[in-house]
């Protein structure tokens, strides 16, 4: 649909947005160590032992023993820092690298951690309320990366984006009509999805009311929504 490159918006409370860059590191590092072949190819064993398989969660299955190294509930945070591929890896952590310093600009360090982490099981626990019975291990940052468009939306609809359109035309728009064209298309392809696709569309929906509801209480006091930009 497109690549978001860069949003100009400067940072207003914190001098560098330390955590959005160590979760950003983090995330390439379990990949490329774990899940890419290149040290390590534990691909399929760390989607099942860290991703969220609902059937294992709502008790309908069980992991192999030797699979089963964290409780489950545990699991509704560490997904979100697999990956299935390289496209899948930097197509999350480019949304998050981009809107992820201004809202936690807007939350704080730490606060923004807990917004990031609760926005991912927000995402996956809708994920399991819908398709509680599949053994399909959920992973990525999808779930959380919709929750900071959410909270990036409710903040600064006016920032203009840099974008590449249809991953070739660089285009500068304002935030509320890239994001809201993302969200758009979320909510269209959860209502034509086949029911053999592989995407976890709830988990977006998920990601993005959690996001949404969190920003509202989570904001430093005196940050406004929706902010008017000159």
């Amino acid at each position: 649909m497109f690549i978001p490159l860069h949003d100009g918006n400067p940072l207003r409370f914190v001098r560098f947005p330390y955590m959005t860059t160590a979760i950003v590191v983090v995330t390439t590092l379990v990949f490329v160590l774990f899940q890419s072949g290149i040290v390590i190819d534990a691909l399929n064993a760390s989607a099942l032992a860290f991703g969220v398989v609902p059937a294992v969660l709502t008790r309908e299955a069980a992991l192999p023993t030797e699979l089963d190294v964290i409780p489950g509930s545990a699991t509704l945070f560490t997904y979100a820092f697999l990956h299935g591929d390289w496209m899948h890896l930097i197509g999350n952590m480019l949304f998050v690298w981009v809107f992820g310093d201004n809202v936690e600009d807007a939350l704080g360090h730490l606060k923004f951690l807990v917004f990031y982490l609760l926005s991912a099981a927000g995402a996956a626990l809708t994920h399991i309320l819908m398709a509680p019975a599949s053994e399909a291990p959920l992973i990525g940052a999808s779930g959380a990366a919709a929750g900071i468009i959410a909270a990036y939306l409710m903040l600064h609809p006016d920032v203009k984006v840099w974008i590449l359109a249809l991953g070739r035309i660089p285009l500068r728009i304002r935030a509320v009509w890239v994001l809201g064209a993302w969200i758009a298309f979320q909510l269209f392809s959860l209502l034509t999805a086949a029911p053999d696709d592989q995407i976890a569309w709830w988990a977006h929906i998920g990601g993005l009311l959690t996001g949404a509801a969190l920003v509202v209480v989570m904001r430093r006091p005196g940050v406004p929504l929706f902010d008017r930009q000159p």
